[in-house]
Parts: C-alpha cells; structure tokens; sequence
C-alpha cells in the first residue's frame, strides 16, 4: 500500500497485521503448501483472537465497524503469506457479507458473531461440475417442504469443503422462473449430511481442504434461508465485491512479497565481478515491478473509496472488475519478473517465489476469470456511455481531413 494514503488508525492496524504476520509459523506455510495441514484452525483461531477477522463488520458483531479502505490494508499484508490463508483469512469477510447485509439475528449470532471470533468457520459453496463462471446455470436445487427445504446436487473447488463448519450454498428454488429469480441462499451446516467426496490435488493454494461436496436429501430449516427466496442473484452481486476486492488486495501482497525477495538477492549475487542490480537487465525488472504493483495498489485503494462513499453501483461494479483484473495480473508478471532475476535459483524451493508463483496462477482464474473481469468492463463502459459524457471536445475534428465526410462511413 502506498504509504502517503494511509492516515494514522490505518498505520496502526497495519502495524498490527503485520505482527500477526510475523507470528504466523513458517512450518504452517510449508506444511499446508504439502497438504499436510488440510485445514489451518489455528491461524483463525489467533486472527480471531487478535480481533483481525471481518473488519469492516459492526463493533456488536465482533468486528470493528471500518471501511474497505482499511480492510485492504490489513488484506494486502495477510497477502504475503501466500494465497491460501489469505483466501481463508477473506472467506469471513466474503461469507460474512452476506450474513451482514442480508442474514437476520439468528444468523448473526449462529454463524457471524463466531466466525468474527475464528471459533466458526465457512465456506462457500457456488461453482458447479457443469461450470464455474455461468453461475444462473446451477444445478443444486432446494425443495421446500413445510418449514424446510430438502437440497440435492454437487459444489467443486469448495475452499473448506474439508474444515469449515457450515457452508453458504446457492440453489435453485423456482426451476420455472427467470435464471435470475431462480436461485436462493442458505446457511448449511456440515453435520446436516454434506459429504465431501473429494480433495483437489492443486498446483498452488494448497491446505485450504479445496474440494468437491455433496448435497443428497440435506434438510435444512427454513430459518437458514439467506435473504429474500428466489433473490439469491441480490446476494451473488453484492458478494462480488468481497469476492474480488479481496483477491485484488492480496495478490498485490503475494507479489510484494516475491518482489522484495528479488530485490534482497540482486543485492547480494553478484556476476562478472558486479552485484546483478547494477545490470539494467536486472534492475530495470525491478523499476517495471515497483510501477507496476504502484499502480495496481492506487487502483485497489481508489476502488475502495469509490465503495465507501456509496457510488454508482454500475461503477463500482466495473472499478472491482478491473482492480480484480489488473492487480492479478500485475501479480503474475511481477513474480514472473522475481524469478527472471534470480535465475534457476529462483525455480527452486530454495527460496519462496516458485511457491508464490504457483499460488498466484490461481487468482487469475477464481472469483469469475478475468476474460470475465474485460466483459463487465467494457459492459459498463459501454452502458454508461462513459465516452460521450466526458468530451470537452469534438475530438474527431482534431485531424487534418476531418472535413472529409465522404471518407468517414459507419454502414
């Protein structure tokens, strides 16, 4: 984060992120990294005992009652522990969202007041089998019967589908209506009857028990219904904005993290009787690295504010989008670009940044690809029609052969 923004509370909590960071056990991150820890209680435990889980939740919840400026400051710290704990330690504000803003008091104190607390842990469950990004597509249905529903189908890449303690799950309530007045949310617990069927061997993100889970007549009580039946696409948008502002903050932090590794080393290897920094090949890397995580850091903090002061939803929508976009992508050239540097060094697991490399592949893909992030942003764009508001000027006047009307033609 770029220091100038912060004002000092954001300093502060900075300063105890990172101190949390610090404490977290390097044994953690390489056990998980091999699957040895499917699951890490007690690092939310200890997030949960330090108050750091759901910030941006209300004070009589647990939480703190700040913004999303504050939130991706501690999120772009959390980052540099690599993508696994930064999405579990980001499913409570994800799933807390929607308890937040469309759960009642029941679901606050069953399910939010815990996970704020790391004694509670969540999981949500939205990709299918049949496809990930066509999300009005799914399969699960939810019957109602009485004062409960009856759920039947499947969920993949569930991050917890071995460890979490309850899932928020979309299903089909209505298969008559519009895709978009279909589908429902409810809090499902584990012990209910979900059954996971299989853990993912992953290529990164690993030790988060990412898996596939099963849904065969799971009855669940009509009081676990998130929000409004057959509104469920009201939560999926509001979701999109925890789902992706948290990603975007941390992979800006995986990446600082690999770029600071980077560095260090230029400093101390040394070629052909230099230190490699002084060779432009190396430290140009690093000066395109900086700019690169500068700017998709300002990106993600603008967004932030743009959230906070309650703007168009059509723009925050697109601002989300294109942090989720940028910052990813800027992650993956930047921990690319670590790697160049150090050379076959850097391919090995003497040092993290294969690791994080691997890790961050990942976030280009999940919370909606980014071939998805361009579709939202050129929609909105185009919708807002964003091109002709903000003319100062005829434009197309500024050439020599303007007047050249028969030259211009559009059919």
């Amino acid at each position: 984060m770029l220091n100038h923004l912060l004002n000092e509370k954001q300093k502060q909590l900075r300063d105890e992120v990172v101190d949390f960071v610090r404490w977290v056990p390097k044994k953690l991150i390489l056990d998980m990294d091999k699957d040895a820890i499917r699951y890490p209680v007690e690092f939310l435990k200890e997030a949960g005992r330090r108050n750091l889980l759901g910030l941006r939740f209300p004070k009589e919840l647990g939480g703190r009652g700040l913004l999303w400026q504050d939130e991706i400051v501690a999120l772009e710290e959390i980052g540099v522990l690599g993508s696994s704990l930064a999405c579990l330690y980001s499913l409570v504000s994800i799933v807390g969202e929607a308890i937040n803003k469309f759960g009642n008091e029941y679901h606050k104190d069953q399910y939010l007041k815990p996970m704020l607390k790391g004694e509670k842990y969540c999981a949500e469950a939205l990709t299918e089998p049949r496809g990930g990004s066509d999300f009005f597509g799914c399969t699960t249905t939810a019957r109602e019967e009485k004062d409960y529903f009856i759920l039947n189908g499947q969920k993949r890449f569930v991050v917890g589908a071995e460890g979490a303690d309850f899932f928020m799950v979309y299903a089909k309530t209505d298969e008559s209506a519009p895709p978009h007045k279909s589908i429902s949310v409810f809090l499902v617990d584990r012990d209910s009857g979900v059954k996971t069927e299989y853990l993912y061997g992953l290529m990164g993100t690993r030790g988060g028990g990412a898996g596939r889970i099963v849904f065969k007549d799971v009855k669940v009580s009509e009081k676990n219904l998130v929000g409004r039946l057959n509104q469920g696409s009201e939560i999926f948008y509001q979701m999109m904005i925890p789902e992706r502002m948290t990603t975007s903050a941390g992979a800006i932090g995986s990446a600082k993290s690999a770029l600071s590794v980077a560095a260090r080393y230029s400093t101390r290897r040394k070629a052909f009787g230099k230190f490699i920094k002084d060779f432009e090949g190396v430290s140009f890397k690093i000066a395109d690295s900086v700019t690169k995580l500068d700017a998709a850091s300002a990106l993600v903090y603008a967004t932030a504010v743009a959230i906070d002061s309650g703007a168009d939803a059509a723009y925050v929508r697109r601002l989300v989008s294109e942090s989720k976009k940028f910052s990813t992508e800027t992650a993956w050239k930047v921990v690319n670009s670590a790697m160049q540097v150090m050379g076959g060094i850097g391919y090995t697991d003497i040092f993290p940044v294969e690791r994080i490399l691997r890790d961050i592949r990942l976030m280009m893909i999940w919370t909606g690809t980014n071939e998805i992030m361009d579709l939202i942003i050129q929609h909105e764009y185009y919708k807002s029609a964003e091109f002709e508001k903000d003319r100062t000027r005829e434009y197309e006047e500024d050439s020599a052969e303007s007047a050249r009307k028969e030259e211009i033609v559009f059919e």
